[in-house]
């Protein structure tokens, strides 16, 4: 154990450390709440001049008083609200497969209602409501959904290499900021039953503005920055303190000082994490309450693990013991459930590949280390034992050390 003498030395760089990793997880959090957010984009003169009456039906043709949005990539949102009827075409880059566009009380997949074109391989077009009741393909429901489609019949038409994907809403209220989900896939649908997205996003459109603006950018940033904090501290950080505190303790006192300090740090990076979550559930309302409800309890811990580092008992102390315990298994359950927090995180997001494979690779890479350091640890402690004692007190009469030189 580090004398006090050593402590009270390194305490200002602690903190001066601390403080630093403060700013910069308060300068990612501000970033994620919208201070670095641009200006509100509108689009009415960025979107193609495409003529739809050429390839569209009525009441789809007429789009001159159609408010048209950039969404995503080379998406396109064109729309007019006139009384109790909302019009809506998307265009989107196609070749084969399916576009969908999606109506969410929350931002996520599940529960949400979608209308769906395709273009058959026969060439016939195909225009559907899906109700995504779960994840799995058998839980989207065909010709189900909470979209109140009015008499005028839904299009789709490709022209070039666009789909346009248009229909009518009878809306009691008119829309307003609402979460919409864009998604497509690149096979084609069999006997009605959609494949897997090959990509998708979320955004909250604002109908009464006709733009995306900072909001859908907002909470788009917000959610990246959570997801990144949250892999960076729990993922990362944490555990690389965990490691040193139970396979480097031969190093004293380093091993203590660096313990400290690395934990600290992921700490902040954690409680980046949550905050982010937090601002993200009031501005959202996502109800996902396994994931929020593991997050705090994972922080929770966290603060208890900090609060341990002041309340460290001497060596000598009858109750070290107990609070190496307390220390030692409070600290796993911390990175166990936050492990499980991610990936949670990431299915209710609707993460795509990237994320899954980098946080993946990061979680795969401290396994390894763990298991490599573990074997390396009871590999030592075995030859330990295995060797004869530095002493040797013979009985009594007990024979003695050969005399004889060799």
């Amino acid at each position: 154990m580090a004398n006090s003498r050593s402590w009270t030395q390194i305490w200002p760089c602690f903190v001066k450390l601390c403080v630093l990793n403060f700013v910069l997880v308060f300068k990612i959090t501000a970033l994620g709440d919208g201070s670095g957010s641009g200006p509100t984009v509108t689009a009415e003169n960025t979107c193609k001049n495409t003529n739809y009456q050429s390839f569209l039906p009525p009441p789809y043709q007429n789009i001159s008083q159609m408010i048209c949005t950039p969404v995503w990539h080379t998406y396109e949102l064109r729309y007019f609200q006139n009384g109790d009827t909302t019009t809506i075409i998307l265009s989107a880059p196609y070749t084969i497969g399916w576009v969908g566009i999606g109506f969410s009380r929350d931002g996520m997949m599940v529960g949400s209602s979608a209308m769906v074109g395709w273009i058959s391989k026969h060439g016939h077009a195909k225009i559907k409501q899906f109700y995504l009741r779960g994840r799995k393909q058998s839980e989207v429901i065909i010709d189900k959904g909470e979209l109140l489609l009015n008499n005028i019949p839904a299009a789709v038409a490709t022209n070039g290499a666009e789909i346009h994907i248009a229909f009518q809403l009878q809306m009691t209220t008119p829309f307003q900021k609402q979460p919409i989900l864009l998604a497509f896939g690149s096979k084609y649908p069999q006997n009605h039953h959609l494949s897997k997205h090959e990509d998708k996003t979320a955004i909250v459109f604002d109908f009464s503005a006709g733009s995306t603006g900072p909001v859908s950018s907002e909470l788009i940033q917000m959610r990246t920055n959570h997801g990144i904090l949250a892999i960076i501290g729990w993922g990362l950080i944490l555990p690389v303190g965990a490691i040193i505190a139970r396979y480097f303790r031969h190093k004293d006192p380093l091993w203590f000082y660096l313990h400290a300090i690395i934990q600290f740090v992921g700490f902040t990076f954690g409680l980046g994490t949550v905050v982010l979550g937090l601002q993200l559930y009031s501005k959202m309302h996502v109800h996902i309450p396994a994931h929020r409800g593991i997050g705090i309890f994972a922080l929770v811990l966290s603060i208890l693990q900090v609060l341990a580092l002041f309340l460290r008992p001497n060596k000598d102390s009858k109750i070290r013991k107990i609070w190496n315990w307390y220390h030692s298994w409070f600290g796993r359950m911390a990175l166990i459930f936050a492990a499980i927090n991610i990936v949670l995180g990431m299915q209710a997001a609707g993460a795509g590949s990237d994320w899954k494979i980098g946080y993946g690779f990061v979680f795969g890479i401290m396994v390894v280390v763990a298991i490599v350091l573990e074997v390396l640890a009871y590999l030592k402690k075995s030859e330990m034992r295995s060797l004869p004692p530095n002493f040797q007190l013979d009985p009594v009469g007990g024979a003695t050390f050969p005399t004889g030189g060799m």
